[in-house]
């Protein structure tokens, strides 16, 4: 790191770089979020589904992140755990209109909770229960209620009801996640030693 770089750091005028890891099921809109927060001018038109992953970058008034969007469908969900160590907080998005699937959803959510990279450390979990615009759509209480987040003590966690297509309720979540990164040592420390 140069003595620009170091001025830079104690100015506040250089952003604290941050891995997200965006995960959820397959056609749950994890890809459309992570383009909807990026600047207007590099936002793609048309959104395919991920294949493995892809990593995306935008920035918050004092954030850098860059978001490893991973593919939700089954054969790639094993991926996940390779990026696992090198998050610093997680978005986790459920399609809150597909009630057949939030039992996978859980399924998932339970696997990434109990894994050992994931496990002992203090990592914000910030939930998007998306598409809140379709009829069918539960309420984010009602999928928090059915992920059972709130036995998740030892992780900070946020819920937002959200619409990625129309870009509600995202920035409140970025908000959310922003401040508990800011807060939060680098590391996420590890909970066993507290």
């Amino acid at each position: 790191m140069g003595l620009f770089d170091k001025l830079a750091g104690w100015l506040g005028l250089k952003k604290k770089e941050v891995h997200v890891l965006c995960l959820g099921l397959d056609n749950s809109g994890k890809t459309t979020i992570i383009n909807k927060l990026k600047p207007s001018n590099a936002q793609t038109q048309d959104i395919v589904p991920t294949i493995g992953f892809s990593i995306e970058k935008f920035k918050t008034s004092s954030l850098s992140f860059t978001v490893f969007d991973m593919s939700g469908q089954g054969r790639y969900r094993n991926l996940w755990e390779h990026y696992y160590k090198e998050g610093q907080a997680i978005i986790f998005v459920i399609d809150s209109s597909d009630k057949l699937r939030m039992v996978v959803a859980k399924e998932e959510l339970d696997t990434l909770l109990n894994h050992p990279d994931i496990k002992h450390r203090r990592l914000p979990i910030l939930f998007f229960a998306n598409k809140m615009d379709l009829r069918d759509a539960i309420s984010s209480v009602k999928v928090s209620q059915l992920l059972s987040l709130e036995n998740i003590k030892d992780k900070p966690w946020h819920i937002c009801a959200s619409d990625a297509l129309k870009g509600e309720g995202l920035q409140e979540g970025v908000d959310w996640l922003q401040d508990q990164i800011t807060q939060s040592d680098p590391s996420n420390e590890d909970v066993r030693d507290k």
